[in-house]
């Protein structure tokens, strides 16, 4: 109970939910009319967040309590407040007031001695390890810091605190923010840019306050090339993406000399581009400033870059009325030392319990006495065999990352990794190795086309790349090839990287390491997020299990028509195939030397020898298995294509990249068969019982089969018995219904609904988006991807009329289109135009769009 007394975020918490159950009052109502917009109540009553997560909503809510009921406390004010004695003031600031040096000097001069020492005594502040109280007691401005696990939506949060602050400006005047300025992480400003401007500020803010943020915001971003920020001075409702870079305050080199040299003149534009950007910020009133990754400005940054940066600060609350400083981090501790800063705390292995973070429990390995190439080949051997298929939602296939202290260690091991990833069946060109000093096109690959489907690399060997700020979340696995000597959270970092969470996910990330890196990671744990790999380790995401069962089981099948492609024989062309091998240069040798040339250090490092094994690492494939294909495909005797290649290919093995010319040259002669097309009805069953688990309940039988899902996707699950209206009993051939997403929850009532009240002649509704094996349904429709694999889609929906008209209903956001599967369905609506029809609404974050549930109602009631 103590401990958590002393710990600022959680008495703040319990304020918080306070003021929450009282409807948030204060002076200024519009907060609490913004705040209970963003919860709306399920048919049970249960509050549910309208876009923000749990802990960006309880952040947000935290942020208003200190600026309305606290008035926007400088920290020192707020620990005085919520500790009224002056041991526990003391001991919540971090001060060690069991030490008797401590107590004679509060016993003498009291909490205020003790402040003076820790403002004033270099000497005294590094005896008792108190650089971070220091940091939040000299600050002249009020500034918090919200501390978030990665994942958890930093720059949404921001974007968040940002409208609601413009809102209240337009709404009341008065102290509220009109200007934003934030920084970005290193060099992601168009990254920040573009993740503020996407934010669905509509799902935040009522519709009278959005329409006027709408109407009056303004945002922009530094460039390289501009001196100043295209904003006017003196305006409100800028919101200013940049990185410290861009705008810090910058002294001139001693040995600077005006236009002496290239380089020089060169420094003296860049420091006075920086003081004129300054002005231009520092003459916007009302301005706030959010910095996204706060450990830069506090955290293991607190002794050299937080000056320069705090500096810039600074020099804006002296040239303007700077209201608040927001800092978001997911690392609140600097050397254990816990920022006295953090008015809000959302940890790892709470993100990891609620979803947001992947799981990890019993799935970190370590490993001991393994020299690096045996250690590599295990977590490959490990990884492909838990890994090899997982894809996340967009269809882009699982990576790990392998992270190496020194290039040369790379260059030792990339050939080895090669040959093993032919082993598991892949081509080697799936191995990336990337580094600090790689070309910026290797860089932009690597930062920000990591997760397109259309990216073919899984396995990244890495230098000084891949932590902080490397959003990968198909990135399910990480692992430290040697004990990395490091002073700063790089060991952290690099093995937290896998642990970003995607949707409908049910896979752990998986943490390999050295038996070395295991104490270091531990360490690391305690000193930036309080707690340990044990934690961490036993953590388990709030998962529930339920049981469906079937309802409806003598379902209709539905009857759909198909066109299929037949090959018969074509008498009047029959001729004697003859194969010659094609003249083709090996292409694996000349990735190599192109390897070599790219990087001129390497000429010296790499002898005969080993560039020979590297073109051994050719990709071959077996006569054998050619010759079956080749047979199969064009109808040809196995013994007869099986001489010509052998005759060709002595050693029995082909050159995989000689298949498709050998291909090339049977298609130009092979005439002996045509393809013809049939068209053919075919009846598909919703549901395959035997594809079910059978039981027996009170003498009765029952199928069933049991579905995860995570807790905060509870609002998704719709029961059969929650539907008290649903009189003609429409729907639910089995209970519950798992859904993906509101809109599709949304389509389904609203249908419900009104087939209660007119059912006209339709005979049911199904979804039947949830169930995907052909073990249990055959309502499952084949199309090729980008990649030319065949794979299968189950639709949302389907309603069907007494008639046997059907209409097939996809629910599915913009930016997960695929048009492959719509082909899919066409093709089918082209052959039966008159009984198929297939529609796809679109949605807007978390509602249909407008007017495209017309689309269902016209096809309903349409006679």
């Amino acid at each position: 109970m103590v401990m958590i007394d002393l710990f600022v975020p959680s008495k703040l918490r319990e304020k918080v939910k306070e003021w929450r159950n009282e409807n948030y009052p204060c002076d200024y109502q519009g907060i609490s009319e913004i705040l209970n917009y963003n919860l709306y109540e399920d048919e049970k009553g249960n509050k549910i967040l309208r876009y923000l997560r749990k802990a960006q909503f309880e952040a947000l809510e935290t942020y208003w309590y200190l600026r309305l009921v606290e008035n926007t406390p400088y920290i020192f004010d707020l620990y005085k407040k919520l500790y009224e004695d002056d041991i526990s003031l003391l001991t919540a600031l971090g001060v060690p007031t069991e030490n008797k040096e401590i107590l004679q000097i509060a016993l003498k001069g009291g909490v205020g001695k003790i402040i003076e020492e820790i403002k004033t005594n270099n000497q005294f502040v590094k005896k008792f390890n108190l650089q971070a109280v220091r940091e939040s007691l000299t600050l002249n401005y009020p500034s918090y810091i919200l501390a978030l696990a990665m994942g958890s939506g930093k720059t949404i949060l921001i974007g968040s605190i940002i409208a609601t602050e413009f809102a209240m400006a337009l709404e009341y005047q008065n102290n509220f923010v009109k200007n934003a300025l934030v920084f970005a992480p290193g060099k992601t400003i168009l990254g920040a840019l573009k993740e503020i401007s996407d934010i669905p500020f509509d799902k935040i803010l009522p519709q009278r306050y959005y329409k006027q943020f709408l109407s009056n915001v303004k945002i922009t971003y530094t460039q390289d090339k501009e001196k100043d920020i295209p904003v006017q001075k003196k305006s409100s409702f800028n919101i200013i993406v940049t990185n410290t870079e861009k705008i810090r305050i910058q002294k001139r080199n001693k040995n600077f000399v005006v236009q002496r040299t290239l380089h020089n003149y060169k420094e003296k534009e860049e420091e006075e581009i920086a003081n004129l950007r300054l002005q231009t910020i520092a003459s916007l009133p009302h301005l706030a400033l959010f910095s996204d990754e706060a450990h830069h400005t506090y955290g293991q940054s607190l002794d050299k870059g937080l000056k320069k940066v705090r500096q810039t600060v600074d020099y804006l609350a002296k040239n303007t009325n700077v209201i608040v400083v927001v800092n978001t981090t997911g690392t609140p501790y600097y050397k254990k030392q816990m920022l006295r800063d953090v008015i809000f705390w959302y940890g790892l292995s709470q993100g990891i319990k609620d979803g947001i973070l992947k799981e990890v429990k019993d799935s970190i390995y370590a490993y001991d006495n393994l020299s690096m190439k045996n250690f590599v080949e295990k977590i490959l051997e490990d990884f492909f065999e838990n890994y090899k298929d997982v894809k996340i939602y967009n269809g882009a296939k699982s990576k790990i990352a392998i992270y190496f202290p020194q290039t040369e260690d790379v260059r030792k091991i990339k050939s080895f990794v090669e040959k093993k990833v032919i082993e598991f069946g892949l081509d080697p060109s799936v191995v990336f190795e990337v580094n600090n000093k790689s070309d910026e096109k290797k860089k932009d690959y690597f930062n920000n086309r990591i997760n397109e489907v259309s990216n073919p690399y899984r396995i990244y060997l890495l230098v000084n790349m891949g932590t902080e700020g490397w959003n990968c979340p198909s990135l399910y696995a990480t692992a430290l090839a040697r004990k990395l000597k490091t002073s700063n959270n790089f060991v952290l970092q690099a093995s937290s990287r896998c642990l970003r969470q995607i949707p409908n996910n049910e896979h752990k990330a998986r943490i390999y390491l050295s038996k070395d890196n295991v104490n270091v990671l531990d360490s690391q744990l305690k000193e930036t997020y309080g707690e340990t790999l044990k934690i961490l380790e036993m953590t388990k995401q709030d998962m529930r299990r339920v049981k469906l069962i079937l309802k409806k089981i003598e379902i209709p099948p539905i009857l759909i028509k198909r066109k299929i492609k037949k090959v018969v024989v074509d008498e009047k062309s029959i001729r004697e195939i003859k194969i010659n091998k094609p003249d083709i240069k090996s292409k694996i040798s000349h990735r190599v030397i192109y390897d070599i040339k790219d990087r001129e250090e390497r000429k010296k490092l790499l002898s005969e020898k080993e560039i020979q094994k590297i073109i051994l690492l050719e990709d071959f494939e077996d006569i054998y298995e050619i010759a079956t294909n080749f047979s199969s495909i064009y109808r040809l005797d196995l013994e007869k294509i099986y001489d010509i290649l052998i005759s060709i290919y002595p050693d029995g093995e082909i050159p995989k990249n000689h298949v498709e010319k050998l291909q090339e040259q049977i298609d130009k002669q092979n005439k002996k068969y045509k393809i013809t097309e049939e068209e053919v009805e075919q009846s598909l069953a919703l549901i395959k019982k035997e594809g079910f688990d059978e039981e027996e309940i009170k003498g009765k039988k029952f199928y069933t089969a049991e579905i995860i899902y995570h807790k905060n996707k509870e609002h998704l699950l719709l029961k059969y018995e929650n539907f008290k209206n649903n009189i003609k009993n429409f729907g639910f051939h089995y209970s519950p219904y798992k859904m993906d997403s509101n809109p599709e929850v949304e389509f389904f009532k609203d249908i419900l609904e009104r087939l209660n009240e007119n059912p006209d002649d339709v005979e049911d509704i199904y979804f039947t988006g949830q169930l995907t094996s052909r073990d249990k349904t055959e309502f499952l429709f084949e199309y090729k991807d980008k990649k030319g694999k065949w794979r299968d889609y189950a639709p949302d929906f389907v309603i069907r009329k007494k008639n046997g008209k059907i209409l097939i209903v996809e629910v599915k956001a913009e930016q997960f289109y695929e048009e492959k599967k719509e082909m899919a369905i066409r093709e089918l609506e082209k052959i039966d135009p008159d009984n198929l029809k297939y529609e796809i609404l679109f949605t807007d974050k978390d509602d249909l769009k407008f007017g495209e549930l017309d689309k269902v109602k016209n096809w309903v009631y349409k006679k």
